[in-house]
């Protein structure tokens, strides 16, 4: 068994200690990088959820009752997440990693494709016509590069909760709530540590919009650069 001195340089902790330590550490920021990523693309590629397939399904349902233009992102945005989501999971079973290595993987193919997604969208300014062929294709990779976190959460923590759908989290930080309140004292250290998790989620995606929508309108297709920075530091967060 590979034992680690607590006082050891953290370069000498072994990938299990790394990996539960990103468990905590990593999912606030991915929730962060998707709510730039969904709000960024929703202002810029014709309101276009990249990060809430859910939400591009009830808009397009709408648009389709009441007539209205649809953006063809909209629709290819579906078939688009279950082909991301399935190349990410053929990438991972190839690439022969687990773990820390597999995490180090994805968030790297994260980092690309979002980096494609800024200096596409800077060059070509598909802000300007959405719709266009343009926005189609800034929209098709900002959709895999979400589909990509999506997967990496499943591959590599099966329970991690969603760094980008917030109802499932506002549920279970509200149920670890009155659950408390019922009880008339103070959670258990578990459950607190679970409210705070889940909290610290739905706090992070909704600054990331916040800041997303502050970039787009001061510096417009630029605005991709904010989620391009923070999956760079998620890359060699430790």
């Amino acid at each position: 068994m590979f034992i680690v001195d607590p006082g050891a340089p953290r370069g000498l902790q072994s990938p299990d200690d790394v990996l539960s330590r990103l468990e905590r550490r990593l999912p606030p920021l991915l929730s962060v990088i998707a709510g730039m990523v969904d709000l960024t693309g929703f202002l810029t590629l014709g309101n276009l959820f990249t990060a809430h397939i859910t939400g591009n399904i009830v808009v397009i349902a709408a648009l389709t009752v009441r007539g209205g233009r649809i953006n063809p992102a909209q629709i290819l945005a579906v078939p688009m997440f279950i082909v991301a989501v399935a190349g990410t999971a053929l990438l991972a079973r190839g690439s022969g990693k687990r773990g820390l290595g597999l995490l180090r993987l994805l968030l790297w193919v994260q980092f690309v494709v979002l980096t494609v997604v800024f200096i596409f969208s800077v060059i070509t300014k598909p802000s300007a016509a959405p719709h266009g062929l343009m926005g189609v294709i800034a929209a098709m990779m900002a959709v895999s590069a979400m589909a990509c976190q999506f997967a990496l959460l499943r591959l590599v923590w099966p329970v991690a909760p969603s760094t980008a759908v917030m109802t499932g989290n506002l549920t279970n930080a509200t149920l670890l709530a009155i659950d408390a309140v019922a009880r008339h004292r103070a959670p258990p250290p578990a459950a607190l540590a679970r409210l705070k998790a889940t909290l610290s989620l739905v706090i992070g995606f909704f600054g990331g919009c916040v800041a997303a929508g502050i970039g787009v309108v001061y510096i417009s297709d630029w605005a991709w650069s904010l989620p391009v920075v923070l999956a760079a530091i998620a890359t060699v967060l430790r």
